[in-house]
């Protein structure tokens, strides 16, 4: 079973990891305050302000990174440089691999990219592979 972890404020992401779930089964769960992750996973977050990580994700990541084996971030192509960089920032503190990035809610495109990254492309049984860092 494939765990997926996601932050959503707007409610791009959760419509995101909604189709996800509909298309693969996965398990999908929301992160809150005190969530103590007992499966690693996959997080799927979001970009907030122009380029910074939720304080909602920061807390849960400092607290669960260890059972974090990829990052994904949704964001806004207007942003430029800062689209999605939320993921950029997570990898780098957490030596977490990057799946991907999408734009808002994301199109079935992405969400089958998503999945083909998640079920195919990650490989190893330690946080990932380098191959898995392409967005």
């Amino acid at each position: 079973m494939i765990y997926l972890y996601y932050d959503s404020r707007t409610g791009n992401v959760e419509r995101f990891i909604n189709k996800v779930v509909q298309i693969t089964g996965w398990t999908a769960i929301r992160i809150q305050d005190g969530l103590d992750v007992k499966e690693a996973g996959h997080l799927v977050t979001y970009t907030t302000n122009f380029g910074k990580v939720s304080d909602k994700t920061d807390a849960f990541m400092r607290e669960q990174n260890h059972q974090i084996l990829s990052v994904t971030s949704s964001g806004n192509r207007n942003w430029g440089r800062n689209f999605a960089v939320a993921a950029d920032k997570l990898s780098e503190i957490f030596d977490i691999p990057t799946a991907m990035k999408f734009e808002l809610s994301g199109t079935l495109e992405d969400i089958n990219q998503f999945i083909d990254i998640i079920k195919n492309q990650y490989y190893d049984s330690k946080r990932g592979s380098e191959k898995l860092d392409i967005a």
